[in-house]
């Protein structure tokens, strides 16, 4: 009996349970798994045993597995003869702060209506990622239900460090390789392209991120003194900073473009056809014009160009009231999101370069390497995509997107590093979910039709 033949009642199955595992990820949400602070450490460790003995009771083997910090939520379910897929997600929460400016405590979780029609769900890791998790969580569970097997095999890996920086991961599945073996991953911490049209994310920016302090005189100085003789290393910084890009838009560092790819006739013409625009993408965040690459669509600045941005800067007195002091010391954070073939350790060397090479003589620089991962591509001739772009289309009823994510998701190369897997990102997050955010939220369709939709496509992996 083929696998489709079961998803009629799967879908039944979702649509009558809905309430329930609303009320499933609810109890979740309740867990304040905070990873970056250690006075929720015992949170953290309480949300893992809750996934474990939600995947336990589900005929999962699971248990938890220690690591430098937080632990990993390792399960598994065999069928013999059946693609073997192995899913992540993290079940760590970003914190809360600023408090003040939550309209409901971030760990009780309220149902609202946001606009007519339109119901989210409010809590910190609603979206990211505990509710996406839980869409596949609840597909695994209503396919059970109605079948009594899945129609892969399954592993599912859910760490507890996402959200700070993942540190224990890339050693634990080194570690672990060959446990985690299979014909390709799975991850759901990806979005939508809007509210009616789901997306499949085909590359991911890889990421260089440094730290840079100036130092000039042994200590700070009285500018009525010294000022006009006394190099001030906030000048030489901004100057800097102000020369890694041009007039065009184009950055300055040597080197900077090599491996990036120029995307094909049939790529250009299915991104202009999604009419993305200024008023459309930055107007949502009170901003009208965009300053990247002149020459460039939009929608290629915000996800299949690289790009070079200041976090950071800092330096001399920042309280309240004055204080003239010319600063010994200047400080800046750059991060540069990478794409094509781009090699992290060149940039990075690239800029510690770009940087000494205008220092005057009496400053000196000091870099802190904080990140370093280059950029993914999944092949867009993927079968696996391919099943999954079909199973997205029946379920939305219309166009599915194929298009590249802004941002980095580390564990795809580690993925691919470590066990030669490619990774099918399929998410259902949208943008104003507020990540990161107070406020943050899921919408009730997201987390209703994201578990119709990995049930599908479960169904047509195992076809």
């Amino acid at each position: 009996m083929s696998p489709m033949t079961h998803l009629p009642a799967i879908l039944a199955r979702l649509d009558a349970d809905l309430d329930a595992s609303l009320a499933r990820l609810t109890t979740w949400l309740e867990i304040p798994s905070i990873s970056t602070d250690s006075a929720f450490a015992a949170d953290s460790r309480r949300a893992a045993e809750w996934l474990k003995a939600d995947l336990v009771a589900l005929g999962f083997e699971a248990e938890l597995r220690e690591t430098g910090g937080h632990p990993v939520v390792l399960a598994h379910r065999r069928k013999a003869g059946a693609p073997h897929a192995l899913f992540y997600g993290h079940y760590d929460v970003q914190p809360v702060d600023p408090l003040s400016l939550w309209e409901s405590d971030p760990f009780k979780p309220v149902v609202r209506e946001i606009e007519p029609g339109r119901k989210v769900i409010a809590a910190r890791g609603a979206c990211d990622d505990k509710g996406q998790l839980m869409t596949f969580v609840e597909a695994l569970r209503a396919t059970l239900a109605e079948t009594g097997d899945l129609p892969i095999s399954l592993t599912i890996l859910v760490e507890g460090e996402e959200e700070s920086g993942s540190v224990n991961l890339p050693v634990f599945i080194e570690k672990h390789a060959d446990e985690l073996k299979a014909d390709y991953a799975l991850v759901c911490d990806t979005g939508m392209w809007d509210r009616e049209t789901p997306l499949i994310t085909t590359t991911l920016r890889g990421l260089v991120y440094q730290e840079v302090t100036l130092t000039a005189a042994d200590r700070d100085l009285h500018s009525g003194i010294f000022g006009g003789a006394a190099c001030n290393p906030i000048h030489v910084l901004a100057k800097i900073v102000a020369d890694l890009h041009d007039e065009t838009g184009r950055i300055t560092l040597p080197g900077f473009y090599e491996g990036v790819h120029e995307p094909t006739n049939s790529q250009k013409a299915e991104w202009a056809d999604l009419n993305l625009t200024e008023s459309e993408f930055l107007g949502q965040i009170g901003l009208k014009n965009s300053v990247g690459e002149k020459g460039r669509m939009l929608i290629e600045q915000v996800q299949s160009r690289p790009t070079c941005d200041v976090n950071g800067i800092w330096g001399g007195y920042a309280g309240e009231g004055s204080k003239t002091v010319i600063a010994s010391q200047a400080s800046a954070k750059v991060s540069f999101r990478l794409v094509g073939d781009q090699d992290p350790a060149k940039i990075a060397a690239a800029f510690k370069d770009f940087v000494r090479a205008r220092l005057p003589e009496d400053v000196t620089a000091a870099f802190i390497d904080h990140a370093g991962s280059p950029a993914l591509s999944v092949p867009v001739d993927s079968p696996v995509l391919q099943k999954a772009r079909k199973a997205l289309a029946e379920e939305w009823g219309g166009r599915v997107v194929s298009v590249g994510g802004g941002g980095s998701i580390p564990v795809g190369h580690d993925f691919r590093k470590t066990l030669g897997l490619d990774t099918l990102f399929v998410g259902f997050g949208l943008d104003d979910d507020r990540v990161h955010s107070p406020n943050e939220k899921y919408d009730l369709t997201s987390f209703h039709k994201g578990q119709r939709s990995w049930a599908r496509i479960l169904q047509a992996l195992g076809s």
